[in-house]
């Protein structure tokens, strides 16, 4: 008879003291912690913002919004970067900020809040019955990187797009992305992101495009709790796709670079944490809770393995702090020009789109994954029902009947 494992991975002993880590938390941790912030913070939030200005949501929800992705996040993660030793970090899914942007236009957010919770619900069901793995596996991963390829091309596009409203920010935000890019060594150090922000915000104050509204001031978060509405069509066109994100991509990505990095992540209680922080995160109006690829990978870049999780907890400070300033975070949003929001969105999402095409369509399931990617970037609905969730359905169903040989062989 096989023992079974404990579901919850135990706390790693002894707890981390104080002198230890007051020992270790400067140079390559602090480094480290501050460039994963500024990633999380820059191109993740920019997209908030963008989604939040096309939806013409008020300043106070867009808060609301990024308190709960931004503060609920830090406690995670210092919690899990405390209490397991490693630098697992906690945040939200950027894909799942895409899916919703066009539910927007068609689902009020109690109701966008009503998909949440059942999201939840679903992940925390997958996580206590162990069929996470089942789930992940039933659909192939191509085919869910071609929908993730989907539904992020349409902000590749509006970045392009951005060039034709201010050609002398966008070009130099590109410009300054490129200039990282082409030198490794600095771009293990200067998130590529980072050089887009500056140089766009030494093109606004050139071209005098910074205009806010009304006086600038630090104004701490309100968190709004929404009552759900749970509506059937939401529900069905959500709760499969941001699942997917959580448990298909965010979750596993994540897991995978502490493995890399030498780490035992705690898989069965992240999930759990995902779940359960779904419905907290979504009772304040925000996506589902994550584990994090692009800050688990900058924490991972330097210093001693041992004490790497002390980057972590400075992440974790960062962006609680960043949260709780909300609002100011909208203000300051709400006054810079369109085209650096866009830029800076697309920008910050290259990379996920360039892993989605390469996985999508670098070999089995290529059918499937471009009618996934066809569907879900023509927008289809079918009985109110969005794009994201027809391109999955109709995109395994071709696979299943012209790459059964793929199936086999996977």
């Amino acid at each position: 008879m096989v023992e079974r494992k404990s579901a919850i991975e135990p706390l790693v002993r002894p707890l981390p003291g104080l002198v230890g880590m007051l020992r270790h938390a400067f140079g390559h941790n602090l480094v480290n912690g501050f460039s994963a912030f500024l990633f999380a913070a820059t191109g993740p939030g920019a997209m908030i913002l963008a989604v939040g200005a096309a939806a013409s949501l008020p300043g106070d929800v867009i808060a609301a919004w990024l308190f709960a992705a931004y503060a609920l996040s830090g406690v995670l993660s210092l919690g899990v970067c405390y209490l397991y030793r490693q630098p697992l970090t906690i945040g939200y899914s950027m894909p799942g900020v895409v899916i919703v942007g066009p539910a927007l236009m068609h689902f009020s957010m109690p109701e966008l809040v009503g998909a949440y919770l059942v999201t939840g619900a679903l992940i925390l069901l997958l996580a206590v019955t162990g069929l996470i793995r089942r789930v992940t596996a039933a659909l192939p991963e191509p085919i869910i990187m071609a929908m993730v390829a989907g539904v992020f091309l349409p902000y590749g596009m509006r970045m392009i797009g951005a060039f034709d409203s201010s050609i002398w920010i966008a070009g130099s935000m590109v410009a300054g992305y490129l200039a990282v890019m082409a030198v490794p060594t600095v771009q293990r150090r200067f998130p590529p992101v980072l050089a887009a922000l500056v140089a766009g915000s030494i093109a606004i104050v050139v071209t005098g495009s910074f205009g806010p509204t009304g006086d600038m001031a630090l104004k701490v978060a309100e968190p709004i709790i929404f009552r759900p509405v749970f509506n059937l069509t939401a529900i069905v066109e959500l709760v499969i796709p941001l699942t997917v994100t959580v448990v298909g991509i965010h979750n596993t990505q994540g897991f995978a670079i502490a493995r890399n990095a030498g780490y035992r992540p705690p898989e069965n209680m992240a999930t759990l944490l995902c779940g359960s922080g779904t419905v907290v995160y979504g009772m304040l109006g925000c996506v589902p809770t994550v584990v994090t690829a692009p800050a688990n990978a900058i924490l991972n870049v330097s210093g001693d393995p041992a004490w790497r999780f002390v980057g972590g907890i400075w992440f974790g400070i960062f962006i609680l702090i960043f949260g709780i300033l909300a609002p100011t975070a909208v203000q300051v949003g709400m006054a810079l020009p369109a085209a650096f929001i866009a830029t800076l969105a697309g920008l910050a999402m290259m990379p996920v789109l360039q892993s989605a095409f390469v996985s999508g369509f670098g070999g089995k399931f290529s059918l499937g994954a471009l009618v996934t990617f066809l569907i879900t970037v023509a927008g289809v609905s079918i009985f109110g029902i969005g794009a994201a969730f027809w391109g999955l359905v109709f995109g395994y169903a071709v696979s299943r009947i012209a790459e059964r040989r793929d199936f086999a062989d996977s």
